[in-house]
């Protein structure tokens, strides 16, 4: 299989801002860590990411890349979405969504090389 390559233009980002309940924040980060396959097989999937706020305890940001929005769309309103949201449920207490479309990607200066 040969990787396609994207331009930012093409790119579809989706970017949650989730309130995790006290004292759930290990177990959360585990099952997301668990069940994200059912995100990052999908055809149109190009990758995401969980970060951890330095400044709120217990907000995460979950970034997820798309190659499209028609193809999120199908996603978000899929059967595999609905048991990957049903499996994080129980730890959220509040949260958002924003979408975006990438329209610019700058390299920086460690591209490629792994952070330490």
């Amino acid at each position: 299989m040969t990787a396609e390559v994207h331009t930012p233009s093409q790119v579809f980002r989706v970017m949650l801002r989730m309130e995790i309940k006290p004292g759930l924040e290990d177990e959360f980060e585990r099952t997301w860590t668990e069940v994200g396959d059912s995100v990052t097989s999908h055809r149109a999937n190009l990758g995401q990411w969980l970060s951890r706020s330095i400044e709120e305890p217990g907000i995460y940001y979950i970034v997820s890349d798309w190659v499209d929005e028609p193809q999120f769309r199908a996603f978000e309103h899929s059967d595999r979405h609905l048991d990957h949201r049903q499996k994080l449920h129980p730890f959220r207490s509040g949260g958002s969504m924003v979408t975006m479309n990438v329209v610019a990607h700058l390299e920086g200066g460690s591209s490629g090389e792994r952070w330490s």
